[in-house]
């Protein structure tokens, strides 16, 4: 199993960093690259507990498919998202907010394993861990700078 740990400072309420994390437009806007899209299920404002979403992306030149659900929440401290069905074998990702004296720290948990035996352990440690690490690293600074500026 591969591990992503992030942390993003955020000079904002937690409740707004808390709430534009979970915001299915945001999510599309931090994700130009690879054009996500929510195709399926909740599609649009904020998921809430319990709900799914099926996302559309170009990911290394293919059309990939990934569907999550909102395994877990706690506002405006915690929420978990995991892949319903999608091309990894697992993938399991917490978000983590705590208040602090400059607003708020986002961290980020990501937890995947990779199909196709010793063929996807050595895509994952030669490409995918650094790809998703910068994929994340994205889309909190989207965040970060909506954040900010609301």
């Amino acid at each position: 199993m591969t591990k992503i740990h992030l942390k993003t400072t955020i000079n904002a309420p937690i409740q707004l960093v808390f709430d534009l994390s979970r915001d299915i437009s945001e999510h599309e806007a931090s994700t130009n690259n690879t054009r996500e899209k929510a195709i399926a299920g909740h599609t649009s404002g904020k998921i809430e507990l319990g709900e799914t979403v099926t996302w559309r992306a170009k990911h290394f030149g293919l059309y990939l498919q990934h569907t999550s659900i909102i395994s877990a929440m706690e506002s405006p401290t915690y929420f978990v998202d995991e892949m319903v069905k999608g091309v990894f074998k697992s993938f399991h990702h917490e978000h983590i907010f705590k208040e602090n004296k400059n607003g708020t720290e986002m961290i980020d948990n990501l937890s995947y394993e990779v199909p196709y035996g010793i063929f996807g352990k050595l895509f994952d440690y030669l490409i995918l861990k650094s790809y998703l690490t910068k994929f994340l690293r994205e889309r909190n600074q989207h965040i970060k700078q909506r954040a900010e500026v609301l």
